[in-house]
């Protein structure tokens, strides 16, 4: 595995509780709930991605496409009413979310506004 795909990795309904609730309490865990028929998914994405290699592992980004296998029951127990949501665990817990495509710099203020710095 290298760095890239151990900073950014796909999850599912069935692997969430071990990959982003248990290892969030290791380590900040950015949640990316999108689809690919979704615009501004698609814009966000290498937003996202060009951040968590930006802050050299200070956090992990799981991706949940939530048209995959039961991923839609994950995004209805979050109460997601749109796509993309993105969700930050720390601590086995949510700490916040936004919703919707931004800009890098929104990213980086919204991690830094929940105790998440560059390494």
């Amino acid at each position: 595995m290298n760095t890239s795909e151990a900073l950014i990795f796909d999850t599912s309904v069935e692997h969430f509780e071990a990959q982003v609730i248990e290892a969030s309490r290791r380590i900040p865990v950015l949640v990316d709930f999108w689809a690919d028929w979704c615009p501004p998914c698609t814009m966000l994405t290498p937003i996202l991605e060009r951040v968590v290699h930006a802050y050299a592992g200070a956090f992990l980004l799981a991706k949940v496409e939530v048209d995959e296998g039961h991923n839609m029951k994950l995004a209805g127990r979050y109460g997601m009413r749109g796509f993309p949501t993105v969700l930050l665990f720390k601590d086995g817990e949510e700490q916040a979310r936004f919703h919707s495509a931004k800009p890098e710099h929104f990213v980086r203020q919204f991690l830094a506004e929940h105790g998440v710095a560059a390494a």
